[in-house]
């Protein structure tokens, strides 16, 4: 069973539960995913392969290889993708995204709608703000939220090495919860910050519900948090990739040259 797999269970299980649909969402934003093109990839330029279904038109994608070819019956091209890049890329086309069709227990029409709603969920950025802390609490956030930021800071490796999370009282008495990253990598705070907004949007929550932080370890606000605060330890940062320097990515998995559908 796949992530995805596992996630659209919750649904089909719960499908009254918000929070299990969003869950599905995040972990369909999150996953690389496998979309069938009509031909192989041209220049960045990607021609998916539309279906004409009763609902109307929709692309296909797969969270694993395999599947994929079972669906087609063999060899077929295709683009592996974020689900968050697809949604972007299919943000008011009009078109849906079949998900996993006749080839596994987390098959799902997903309707335009839908993909927009994602695109649009992901599209914010994050907006700073001066707060001066006056003291800080243990936190007192809902366990799907400290969850979601587990599993998203474990894909984070090598941009910080732990984060700290605690409620917190500002100058001028506001309340609220900040998370704070020690020691993050120069460049990386606004992928931190996406992560954080992401699993607030994930998890029900209002964007404004945590404040995030950059502070070295021998900060003494990072000091004081750390007496009270949930620490995420980041993961070691993975080896370079040497290949990396020689070898051309697939369309679609450079932030540096997104993908066009023709």
């Amino acid at each position: 069973m796949t992530l995805l797999d596992a996630a659209h269970a919750a649904v089909s299980a719960h499908p009254e539960d918000e929070t299990a649909l969003l869950r599905f969402y995040e972990r369909l934003a999150d996953g690389e995913l496998f979309l069938l093109l009509e031909r192989e990839a041209e220049a960045e330029v990607l021609d998916p392969r539309v279906f004409e279904l009763e609902s109307g038109p929709v692309v296909l994608v797969f969270d694993r290889e395999e599947r994929m070819a079972e669906f087609s019956g063999g060899i077929a091209p295709y683009a592996v993708l974020p689900g968050r890049v697809i949604a972007g890329l299919l943000k008011g086309q009009g078109i849906g995204l079949g998900v996993n069709l006749g080839v596994a227990p987390s098959e799902m029409l997903l309707p335009p709608e839908a993909l927009d709603w994602l695109a649009e969920a992901l599209e914010p950025e994050p907006e700073e703000a001066e707060l001066r802390a006056e003291s800080f609490v243990a936190p007192s956030l809902p366990e799907g939220f400290v969850l979601g930021l587990d599993a998203k800071l474990a894909r984070a490796g090598g941009l910080a090495t732990a984060a700290l999370l605690a409620g917190v009282r500002h100058s001028g008495g506001r309340l609220g919860h900040m998370l704070a990253f020690l020691d993050a990598v120069p460049g990386a705070e606004p992928a931190l910050a996406r992560a954080v907004q992401e699993t607030l949007v994930f998890s029900g929550l209002e964007a404004g519900q945590v404040d995030v932080a950059f502070l070295s370890a021998g900060d003494p606000a990072a000091q004081a948090m750390a007496d009270c605060a949930l620490r995420f330890d980041l993961p070691e940062p993975e080896a370079p990739d040497v290949r990396r320097e020689t070898v051309p990515l697939p369309p679609g998995m450079d932030p540096d040259s997104p993908p066009k559908l023709r």
